[in-house]
């Protein structure tokens, strides 16, 4: 028996998402933005999945949500358009990150640094958390953008950011969250809180690989980061992907029906299994349970190397990770 352990990577697609979208594969595959019916047979689908996805993170009619082909698109988009808007214009100087955030995050801000952007790497305490007050001991008058995660993809520590989300709007800093890891996994509603970008993968949540999406709030649009046509409104240039966009959709409204059983089942199980792993010695567990998202898990076993590990439990037919898949090829010692 092969078992599956590495979820924050990637999740099955549910068979009820597949089934939606099988249909726009080879039946409905117009290209929505041409002008006959092969076209406009899309569009109800696609109007249907984006209220879904509108619906999913609570998220004003007067807001955007722009279909993107993941969340590293996504975060890339949020942080080079920041530097374009307001660093590069003289504007501001300053972005401010975690030093835990995905690759995405944290790659493109060290590319914004050889590009002349001053970043602040915010520190994680002995629980693997972001302590709010860093934000605002940091905070200046040419900080353009604060981007910090909601929950982290290895420890699963859900992070402040209700509160960082604050201490932003009380210094009139714009604040985007990377919630790939919170959709399905805890509630997420951009109206409870003060966040003007928002970014997520659906194949986080049981959607395809190759489609996610950005939330903008009205008022704080971006520049595109692709230019060509005029899709999504003329912010994300190129052919919609209707089988991602339908699936990632039905994949939401699952994820959010589902949170109930996420939240109370899902987590018994997890909690069950770390304590099996725990009478293990020399193992400890970085992050309180309490404060992390309800499928994760990360566990320390003193004195094995990682790597040689992940080769054993894969002999035995089991999937886990040391680290992000995204800088699974990078051997250097995961930043939590």
């Amino acid at each position: 028996m092969r078992v599956y352990l590495d979820n924050n990577a990637t999740t099955i697609v549910d068979p009820h998402v597949f089934a939606e979208m099988e249909p726009f594969f080879v039946q409905n595959y117009g290209n929505p933005n041409s002008l006959h019916s092969f076209a406009s047979d899309t569009h109800p689908a696609i109007k249907q999945a984006m209220e879904k996805i509108y619906a999913g993170i609570h998220a004003p009619r007067e807001d955007s949500v722009i279909v993107t082909s993941c969340a590293t698109e996504s975060n890339n988009w949020v942080l080079k358009s920041i530097y374009f808007q307001y660093i590069l214009t003289g504007r501001k100087n300053h972005i401010m990150i975690s030093e835990v955030e995905h690759p995405s995050i944290i790659a493109t801000a060290k590319f914004l640094e050889s590009m002349g952007c001053r970043v602040t790497y915010l520190p994680i305490n002995h629980e693997g958390l972001i302590d709010a007050q860093t934000v605002r001991d940091n905070i200046t008058d040419k900080t353009a953008l604060v981007s910090i995660m909601w929950a982290n993809n290895e420890t699963g520590a859900i992070f402040p950011v209700e509160e960082i989300g604050d201490i932003c709007g009380e210094y009139n800093v714009l604040f985007h969250t990377d919630a790939v890891q919170a959709i399905g996994k805890t509630p997420v509603d951009v109206q409870s809180f003060n966040v003007d970008y928002l970014t997520f993968s659906a194949h986080k949540f049981h959607g395809p690989k190759g489609v996610g999406a950005l939330y903008m709030k009205k008022g704080k649009e971006l520049i595109p980061l692709l230019h060509g046509g005029s899709q999504m409104g003329g912010y994300r240039s190129g052919t919609l992907n209707v089988p991602g966009i339908v699936g990632m959709g039905k994949a939401m409204e699952q994820a959010i029906d589902s949170l109930d059983f996420e939240m109370s089942d899902v987590r018994e199980m997890r909690d069950a299994f770390e304590d099996e792993l725990l009478k293990i010695e020399d193992t400890f567990v970085v992050t309180p349970r309490e404060k992390r998202t309800p499928n994760t898990i990360l566990i320390s076993f003193r004195g094995i190397e990682g790597e040689s590990m992940l080769w054993d439990l894969n002999r035995a037919g089991i999937g886990a990770s040391t680290g992000s898949a995204c800088a699974s090829e990078d051997l250097e010692a995961s930043s939590v």
